[in-house]
């Protein structure tokens, strides 16, 4: 699995190849442990509490059967990370790996829009989620008004500091993880004292076909698995990459999988589907189903603590991104403004704000979560093509490297995927593009490209 190739024939425009790694100003201060509890803690949490509920909806009481072919199809576009990131060990993710493949400017720019814009509308998705029967142990409040003051208090706390964001960050991934478990315990506790159904476990809907009800499941439960993707971002920050990020990435992976497929069950197991499906917080149900004395208002918080701490880490992620974008002038100039004491992004985080609130109001969670998708799928396509365009590059060191069926198979995995989506997750992520390809021409124009006296001198530090 391992590669050991020469230094080529390089086109003169190409990037310097990266070797060993040491050639970083970025201090590698990540080490594999550090990595692997990084990509579980963005892959693990929020989704799950959310879309239990609408998985039922599609395959019944089966709910672990499309976690697991999520993570199937997860796990091979992970292999075309993990080759990429290990062969070009350098910050800058999907985005980097379209421009060396592809050599064209717009197609890097529209590989990472699409991450922008996937972040964007997680963050929607999980502002509903926030606002849905969770919030409901607290406040009798609707889901919209609910999802949009949430989302403003994310963003004030964006503005406030990326080191604040990060502390919550840890406490709060600590906590939406140990909700997971209780679900999981909770399911056995019922099991043990008889009053669980193991048999809806492997039951489907009447009149569904299983196929097509698993592969319309697969794509929801596809969106908790994302988050991957982010970890090629701070390769240049970890300490032997390439022998740790394989490592780090498949483990994260497979136990956000396990833990995923037993929450499926244990849900089952506890609840009917029609009440997981009618419920927009599903795993609240079990737990009152469970009627082991865990109060509604305790795991509530749990809840929404978990959904949260998505939304934060989405748009710290997308703010950062349309800063950065910003400032290599891929997007207009004003974008790239900081606030002179936090030195945070605050048109940035006030623009991806603006368009979250907005996106809250085009559908439901289900819906959102299908855009994400939809929305990486094109990102993953890229990135497992890249791996084949890019086999006839080679590098004067050691990478990972996975045999070409691989790639292959997960193209093939992403065009299935992207077969199921809906006219109208088509439509609302094909405005979405469509804005960001306005903003690409826009950035191009003179009046947007020239940079401003004081807007300079706002960013001479990037730090947040």
């Amino acid at each position: 699995m391992r590669d050991h190739d020469r230094v080529g024939d390089r086109a003169p425009s190409a990037p310097p190849q990266d070797g060993g790694g040491e050639d970083t100003r970025l201090r590698r201060a990540v080490t594999g442990r550090l990595l692997f509890l990084f990509i579980l803690g963005d892959v693990l949490g929020a989704g799950v509490y959310a879309l239990v509920g609408e998985i039922a909806g599609e395959v019944g009481g089966a709910v672990w059967v499309p976690m697991l072919v999520a993570l199937v199809l997860a796990m091979l576009t992970a292999a075309s990370f993990a080759e990429l990131v290990t062969k070009y060990p350098r910050a800058g993710g999907s985005a980097v790996f379209a421009q060396r493949a592809y050599r064209s400017p717009l197609v890097s720019f529209l590989v990472g829009y699409c991450m922008l814009a996937a972040g964007v509308t997680s963050a929607a998705a999980l502002s509903l989620a926030f606002g849905g029967e969770y919030l409901d142990a607290f406040l009798d409040v609707p889901a919209v008004p609910a999802a949009i003051v949430f989302l403003v208090l994310v963003g004030l706390l964006n503005a406030r500091g990326i080191k604040e964001s990060v502390r919550a960050n840890v406490v709060m991934t600590v906590v939406e993880v140990s909700g997971l478990v209780l679900v999981v315990i909770l399911g056995a506790l019922v099991l043990g004292r008889g009053d669980g159904d193991v048999g809806r476990v492997t039951e489907f809907p009447e009149g569904v076909s299983v196929t097509s009800g698993v592969l319309a499941a697969a794509l929801l439960a596809y969106y908790s698995f994302v988050g991957f993707e982010v970890s090629a971002n701070v390769a240049e920050e970890v300490r032997d990459v390439r022998r740790v990020y394989p490592r780090a990435l498949f483990g994260a992976l497979l136990v956000a999988g396990v833990v995923y497929v037993l929450v499926g069950l244990a849900a089952s197991i506890v609840l009917a589907p029609d009440d997981l499906a009618g419920s927009s917080g599903p795993l609240l149900e079990v737990v009152r189903a469970a009627d082991v004395g865990v109060p509604d208002r305790l795991f509530s918080a749990v809840a929404l603590i978990a959904v949260a701490n998505g939304a934060l880490l989405t748009m710290i992620m997308a703010s950062r991104l349309v800063f950065g974008m910003a400032e290599q002038g891929l997007l207009p100039r004003p974008l790239a403004r900081v606030l002179p004491q936090r030195r945070t992004p605050w048109v940035a985080i006030v623009v991806t704000t603006l368009v979250a609130i907005a996106l809250t109001l085009t559908g439901g969670v289900g819906d959102l979560a299908n855009t994400v998708v939809l929305l990486l799928l094109f990102v993953f396509l890229s990135t497992n093509i890249a791996v084949l365009v890019l086999r006839s590059d080679r590098v004067d060191a050691d990478h990972f490297r996975v045999p070409a069926v691989i790639p292959v198979l997960a193209v093939a995995s992403c065009v299935l995927l992207l077969f199921q989506q809906e006219a109208a997750i088509w439509g609302r992520a094909g405005i979405l593009l469509a804005v960001g390809v306005v903003l690409y021409l826009l950035a191009r124009a003179p009046w947007w490209r020239a940079t401003p006296e004081p807007l300079a001198e706002e960013t001479t530090s990037t730090g947040s």
